[in-house]
């Protein structure tokens, strides 16, 4: 057996790299689908309504939980394939961390309380907690995000412009999945909101990478000016216009669509940012910090089948509850 793979050989030379598009994947998927629950969060802030609030609950219900599935993902796949860069991460960031659980804590808690009381004080406090968790989350997420790629300050420039540019991205994607899910007549002031989220992105991922250039934070400057980044930043502002286009025809699906690519995009943008380090603070290369070839065989063998197994869930579950929302008088 061992003549056949000696214990200090990959199943396939290239095996590290795989795993970290796989962790990349994870994240992105992450910020795709959580990214939409957290803009519905922020966007709730918006309705007087109290028939408009149970609307928006839900359109996401059925599938917010199952949407950070993808967070642990991300957590189990970078801890079993890098785990030295889990533990930096983490120890590093751990303020951030924290307040980031916090913030899905009290997101989670929000909507889950409010229907136990008949109480509108009550009420309030609830939307409160899941407004103020749906914003901060993405703020902390991406601050978090700002300072492992960047390899700089909490408040610094790129952090920060990196945290408010996942809240930005999150209203986008909320909003036309909301777009999607509800009646017209809430769709309508929806529109607004997307189109004014999605020039406040665009504007920040061009003012992040123009700061990196001028700081050279993490040594950034060299891949900012690299093609494959200035070809995703193109595709992302046309992503960008092509959905406000669809908004403004009230194609929602097209806009979902479109809407939807923006995160996919920023998680392409991270890992051409951090490759072929996964860790700027410390240098670590991908090929430095994976673990052992015969551990992460043996990984490859036991996880990639339970990976496809959560995709056909998730392909199941979207499948059952694609369709607008039929409720109080919603939908179709």
């Amino acid at each position: 057996m061992t003549d056949w793979l000696p214990v200090d050989a990959y199943l396939v030379e290239s095996l590290p790299e795989v795993w970290f598009g796989a962790v990349m994947f994870a994240l992105g998927m992450y910020l795709v689908l959580d990214g939409f629950d957290f803009g519905i969060g922020i966007l709730y802030a918006t309705l007087d309504d109290e028939h408009d609030r149970e609307t928006f609950l839900a359109a996401f219900g059925p599938v917010w939980d199952a949407n950070e599935v993808w967070l642990v993902a991300f957590g189990t796949m970078l801890l079993a394939a890098f785990p030295r860069v889990y533990s930096r991460l983490l120890a590093d960031h751990y303020l951030l961390a924290i307040g980031f659980v916090l913030a899905l804590l009290f997101r989670g808690l929000g909507p889950e309380l409010r229907e136990q009381r008949d109480d509108d004080r009550w009420k309030r406090y609830c939307d409160l907690s899941f407004v103020a968790g749906s914003a901060l989350a993405p703020l902390l997420f991406g601050v978090l995000a700002g300072r492992w790629v960047f390899d700089a300050p909490t408040l610094s420039l790129p952090a920060v412009l990196t945290g408010v540019g996942l809240v930005a991205v999150s209203v986008v994607t909320g909003a036309a999945f909301l777009a999607a899910k509800t009646d017209p007549g809430l769709a309508r002031p929806l529109r607004r909101y997307g189109i004014g989220a999605t020039a406040a992105y665009l504007g920040g991922v061009v003012a992040l990478l123009a700061v990196v250039v001028l700081t050279d934070a993490g040594g950034a400057a060299d891949v900012i000016l690299s093609w494959p980044v200035a070809a995703l930043v193109a595709a992302s502002v046309l992503s960008g216009v092509a959905g406000s286009v669809f908004a403004l025809r009230g194609r929602y699906r097209a806009w979902l669509a479109s809407a939807l690519t923006m995160p996919a995009l920023l998680t392409v943008l991270v890992a051409v940012l951090l490759y072929p380090t996964v860790y700027p603070a410390t240098g670590l290369t991908v090929r430095e910090a994976v673990v052992s070839p015969l551990a992460l065989n043996l990984t490859t063998v036991l996880g990639f089948p339970v990976l496809l197994l959560v995709l056909w869930y998730f392909k199941f579950l979207y499948g059952v509850f694609s369709g607008p929302i039929e409720a109080d008088g919603y939908g179709e």
